[in-house]
C-alpha cells in the first residue's frame, strides 16, 4: 500500500471525502442486490466481448468526462477479473495549456474536441469491486498521446455528474478517481518510464504501435484498504498538531 504520510491535509479530507462517497454509492447499490457493473449492464441482454457498456460511452457534456466498460475474452483476463472501465477526458475539459506530445505522426483531429486523452483504467472482479488500476499504450484505446504531467493535470475534471445511466455508477467512477489519485499520479509517471525504456530497447520499432507493449503500469487496490490508510494519516496529523507547544502569548501592557 502506498504511503500516504507525505500528504497535505487537504489532499487527505479530500480522499476521505471520496471514500465516503463510495460507500454512499456501495450501500444504495447493496440494498437491491446491484453493483456497478451491473447498472451499465442493464437492459443490453448478452454480454459481448469488446463491446462497450452502455453503447455509446458515458459522457459528461459540462466536463467533458467519458468511460465505458468492456470485456476481453476470459483467456486474456487476470484470474479473478471480469472486465474493466476505461476513462477519458475530452480537450474542452482539459485545464489550459495542456496540448498533445508532440510526435511525429500526430495529426490534429477535424474536431478539436476528438483529441481526448485515456486517464486510467479500473479493473473489477466478479463481484462488482474494483481491484487494480492501471495504464496502456496508446494504440490500445485510439487516445491522443499527452505526456504523464499534462494528463495528471487532467485529473481534476474528471466528473461525471448526471444521471444516466447510473447516478450512483457515475457518482462511484468520479469518486473513486478522487481516492485513488496518489495511485493514479504515481502510474502515469511509471507509465512515460515505460515508454521512454521500450522506445530504447526498440529502436527500429513506433513505441505507440507496438502490440507487444499494452499495459504501461498496473497496480493492485483495495477500496477498504485505501480507506484505512487515508485515515490513519489524517490521524497522524492530528497526532502531530497536538504535540506541539503552544504559540507564545502577547500580553497587551
Amino acid at each position: 500500500m502506498m504511503d500516504l504520510s507525505e500528504l497535505s491535509r487537504e489532499e487527505l479530507d479530500e480522499m476521505a471525502e471520496a471514500a465516503r462517497e463510495l460507500r454512499t454509492c456501495q450501500r444504495v447499490l447493496t440494498k437491491t442486490g446491484d453493483t456497478v457493473v451491473g447498472e451499465l449492464l442493464r437492459g443490453h441482454g448478452t454480454l459481448y466481448e469488446w463491446r462497450h457498456y452502455p453503447p455509446g460511452d458515458v459522457y459528461d457534456a459540462e466536463y467533458h468526462a467519458q468511460y465505458y466498460y468492456h470485456c476481453h475474452p476470459e483467456t486474456e483476463r487476470p484470474d479473478g477479473e471480469h472486465g474493466h472501465f476505461h476513462t477519458f477526458l475530452r480537450p474542452l475539459g482539459m485545464p489550459a495549456g495542456v496540448a498533445p506530445a508532440p510526435l511525429d505522426d500526430y495529426e490534429e483531429p477535424e474536431n478539436q474536441n476528438d483529441a481526448l486523452s485515456h486517464l486510467v483504467g479500473i479493473a473489477m472482479d466478479v463481484a462488482g469491486q474494483p481491484v487494480r488500476l492501471f495504464t496502456t499504450n496508446r494504440w490500445v484505446t485510439g487516445e491522443t498521446w499527452y505526456a504523464a504531467e499534462d494528463v495528471i493535470r487532467m485529473l481534476d475534471g474528471f466528473v461525471v455528474d448526471h444521471a444516466r445511466p447510473s447516478w450512483p455508477a457515475n457518482r462511484w467512477i468520479t469518486a473513486l478517481m478522487r481516492l485513488f489519485r496518489p495511485q493514479i499520479e504515481a502510474l502515469l509517471r511509471e507509465r512515460d518510464e515505460t515508454i521512454r525504456h521500450w522506445a530504447g530497447r526498440h529502436p527500429d520499432g513506433y513505441v505507440y504501435e507496438d502490440r507487444k507493449l499494452e499495459v504501461a503500469s498496473q497496480i493492485v487496490i483495495s477500496v477498504d484498504e485505501q480507506t484505512a490508510a487515508v485515515e490513519m494519516a489524517l490521524r497522524g496529523i492530528r497526532r502531530r498538531r497536538s504535540v506541539l507547544p503552544e504559540p507564545p502569548r502577547f500580553v497587551e501592557p
